[in-house]
């Protein structure tokens, strides 16, 4: 590409940022429904990012990517990285689930968990800590996302032996654990998975007594003493009791169920746009989305904020260090586009069960 074309592309950019700013700015204006094109420009441009170096990435991040634009857009380009991650995910369950019955082999593999969990941060730090108190479960909590993924796809039933893991998962105090204040103190929005992932299963149904632990873990009337990074749990892990309900973007929700979540979104408003990170912005929009409630202000005022924090350089949105790195950014870049570009209509799956060729929606359960 020619230097005056790289100029004029980089001038529109720096139009369209400030376009976003303009609409940020006049909150009294009521918000559209569906992305303006400000908002469209921005998914796509971040979009074009991630997919020209895609291949590069590593496969967990191309499972992650591929398959939320999958469920919200249906675009068969995102299907063979879906492929890629339902063969993996079979050759590893069905290894796995054989070792289960070997002596000392689920003691072993906990001890590798705690052993091997990321101790990078302080928030990781917080977390290895709690796992060394509870545990199988940090080794389990793995095989659960794994068999529920399993599920997501159509293809648990073709996994030998998945009743004999379900049945393990059913041994373990769940209940305890994630009901526990420490636990939900540091790990919200994973307890909120982990309790609609059990329910999914059909190994138990812990949702009504996760939420009261959760709601009771933070009254309303002490959030205005939390911390960022406390504030930060509480927000991440109220996103994610309405994402995880949504089996991760597959299916609406139901907003008088979560109507709680909603009010609470609303009543912190300006808090959420202050002191949030754009990951978790990004999911308080998406819980709005799911619930079929795009026209509220909030989802609105996070769209105009994204785009205003895309870095014209790099395409895509930096970390709140300003880092540019483009794996440890996927996460925060693939919600970007999702709230960005939403097109108001979820795919399930996909699904393929044991013809991968396939991945037929229709086979979804």
């Amino acid at each position: 590409m020619s230097r005056p074309c790289c100029h004029l592309r980089l001038l529109s950019w720096i139009a369209l940022c400030a376009l976003a700013l303009s609409l940020s700015a006049c909150s009294v204006q009521p918000t559209e429904v569906g992305p303006a094109e400000p908002h469209r420009l921005a998914a796509e441009r971040i979009r074009a990012t991630y997919e020209a170096v895609l291949p590069e990435l590593s496969t967990g991040k191309r499972r992650h990517y591929a398959q939320r634009l999958y469920r919200v857009t249906g675009d068969t380009r995102y299907l063979p990285a879906n492929r890629e991650y339902m063969a993996h995910l079979r050759e590893r369950l069905e290894v796995e689930i054989a070792e289960l019955a070997m002596p000392g082999q689920v003691e072993r593999l906990s001890r590798q968990s705690i052993e091997g969990y990321p101790r990078r941060t302080e928030k990781q730090r917080a977390r290895a800590e709690m796992f060394t108190e509870w545990g199988e479960i940090a080794y389990a909590k793995g095989l659960l996302f794994r068999l529920v993924q399993a599920h997501y796809h159509g293809m648990l039933d073709e996994i030998p032996s998945h009743e004999q893991a379900l049945e393990y998962l059913g041994d373990l105090p769940w209940a305890a654990f994630l009901t526990d204040p420490e636990v939900l103190g540091v790990y919200a929005a994973q307890v909120a998975n982990q309790a609609h992932f059990l329910h999914q299963l059909g190994v138990m149904d812990l949702r009504r007594e996760v939420e009261a632990a959760f709601r009771r873990r933070y009254p309303p009337d002490t959030l205005e003493t939390l911390s960022t990074a406390e504030y930060r749990n509480w927000l991440y892990g109220l996103t994610h009791f309405v994402i995880a309900a949504s089996r991760y973007y597959q299916r609406e929700v139901d907003a008088e169920a979560y109507a709680w979540v909603l009010e609470s979104f609303e009543a912190q408003a300006e808090r959420i746009m202050r002191e949030a990170t754009e990951d978790i912005q990004a999911e308080v929009a998406l819980s709005f989305l799911l619930a079929r409630r795009e026209d509220h202000p909030l989802v609105g005022r996070v769209r105009d904020a994204l785009v205003a924090a895309v870095d014209p350089a790099s395409g895509m949105i930096p970390s709140p260090g300003g880092s540019t790195d483009l794996e440890r950014g996927e996460h925060r870049n693939v919600l970007a586009i999702m709230v960005l570009g939403w097109q108001g209509r979820l795919y399930p799956g996909p699904c393929g069960g044991s013809d991968s060729r396939l991945l037929d929606t229709q086979r979804c359960r």
